[in-house]
């Protein structure tokens, strides 16, 4: 079948559009695109390439705002009111399945035909045949939480390929600029049959639960190393978890590791943003800026700008780990919300945290390998420029770019490793003063 529908179409499509789309895509077609309101038709050379087209083009490229749909052209005389849906999983509930079918039009009938399987079977009348058309493909929908999306996809998009081959269908996944701080979430679109759609959304579940095992096994090795940090508030894991148990800590050790969690230290971040943002950021009469303080229980400060031509602002962020979730994870929310940045640049926050001179070596690690991992791990760009020159302090920059989701992740485990530095200079000291004290003995 080489002949195409193109549907989801605005109303001010014209053939030439779909004509400069097909060229760009390098899709060749034969004839003329013959567009009707909402849909239009074209033919392709052979099989081969409508079924590239449709790989391409499908649900991934958008038209005048829509994203367009491409699928096979059904003739009339093939299409029928009634359908057959077999190998239905004994775990799918009946309610998803009548929801899924009533999504296409009015059902008038839906009876399960007996087997000698577990799978199911189902007859179904739609009330017209064009109805019939629209569910060979029946989408499904799943939400994952960002932290489990990237292991999903995999290196070049290989576990997600590899899904979609082993099940025969077609998944894409919202862009991260579609994510703010309230909704954490990615929807994952698989389209097929029923039957291939379920078996997608098993492997799909697997590897999320996979990820999210792995994630909650890590995180409690590593909790006593991120002093203070409620973990359920940085949004790391979906708000269904039952959060994270603190590590088990000795009778004996139990009153100091309290104080020690309900006094976190207080960090300052730098984070930069567009100078055309600062006024939303402050408000009117500074309402705002003063309300988001409040908020997020965190001294924030506007920089003078360094120029009148200056196109970034600095702001200081002064507060414990939550704080800075707080309020960085309200500022990038303005920024997206405003539109500060392009209608195709994704929303960024860049962070600058300044680390003792001696401690950036630990940030950076052997050939760059700490550096590197962060990167891998996180998402997030992270420098450490060379040939800084400390300040007054001794302290030299760590730059973090990134979504804000892999922002916090990047500060978080950089603040681990400063952490994990002062306690080694600590025990350094306390084993010289105790040498020291034998000496006087």
């Amino acid at each position: 079948m080489n002949k195409l529908y193109i549907g989801n179409l605005g109303e001010n499509v014209s053939p030439l559009d779909l004509e400069s789309l097909f060229k760009e895509s390098k899709i060749p077609f034969t004839g003329q695109f013959l567009v009707k309101t909402g849909y239009a038709f074209v033919d392709c050379p052979d099989e081969n390439w409508a079924m590239k087209a449709i790989e391409a083009l499908s649900g991934k490229v958008e038209l005048h705002g829509k994203l367009i749909e491409v699928e096979h052209s059904v003739p009339k005389r093939q299409r029928s009111r009634k359908l057959q849906i077999r190998n239905i999983p004994p775990h799918l509930q009946w309610e998803v399945l009548d929801s899924l079918l009533a999504q296409y039009g009015t059902v008038e009938n839906c009876e399960q035909v007996n087997t000698d399987t577990e799978t199911a079977v189902v007859n179904v009348t739609y009330a017209n045949k064009d109805q019939a058309r629209h569910t060979e493909e029946i989408p499904l929908k799943i939400l994952a939480h960002n932290n489990f999306v990237g292991r999903l996809i995999g290196k070049e998009g290989r576990n997600l390929k590899k899904i979609e081959q082993d099940t025969d269908t077609k998944i894409t996944i919202s862009p991260l600029q579609d994510l703010t701080l309230y909704n954490p979430e990615r929807t994952i679109t698989v389209k097929g049959s029923i039957e291939t759609c379920a078996k997608a959304e098993e492997e799909i579940m697997k590897k999320i639960r996979e990820s999210y095992e792995n994630d909650i096994a890590a995180m409690n090795l590593q909790a006593h190393l991120i002093p203070g940090l409620n973990l359920n508030a940085l949004g790391l894991f979906p708000p269904s978890s039952s959060g994270i148990p603190p590590p088990t800590v000795g009778v004996a050790s139990a009153a100091a590791a309290s104080s020690f969690f309900q006094q976190p230290e207080s960090e300052t971040v730098h984070l930069f943003i567009p100078a055309l943002a600062v006024g939303a950021i402050i408000g009117k009469q500074g309402q705002h800026i003063k309300q988001l303080s409040r908020f997020a229980g965190a001294s924030i400060k506007i920089a003078p700008a360094e120029g009148p031509d200056a196109k970034l602002r600095m702001v200081i962020i002064t507060g414990p780990p939550e704080a800075q979730f707080k309020a960085q994870g309200r500022i990038y929310g303005k920024l997206k919300e405003e539109n500060f940045f392009g209608p195709k640049e994704e929303v960024k926050l860049e962070a600058h945290i300044k680390v003792p001179s001696y401690a950036a070596g630990r940030v950076i690690g052997k050939g760059g390998k700490t550096v590197n991992e962060l990167q891998n791990l996180t998402s997030a760009e992270v420098v450490v420029p060379r040939d800084q020159t400390p300040d007054e302090n001794d302290q030299v920059v760590v730059k973090i770019t990134g979504h804000f989701y892999a922002c916090q992740l990047a500060q978080r485990k950089i603040q681990e490793i400063l952490a994990q530095v002062r306690r080694q200079q600590q025990q350094q000291k306390t084993a010289q003063s105790g040498s020291t004290q034998q000496r006087r003995k």
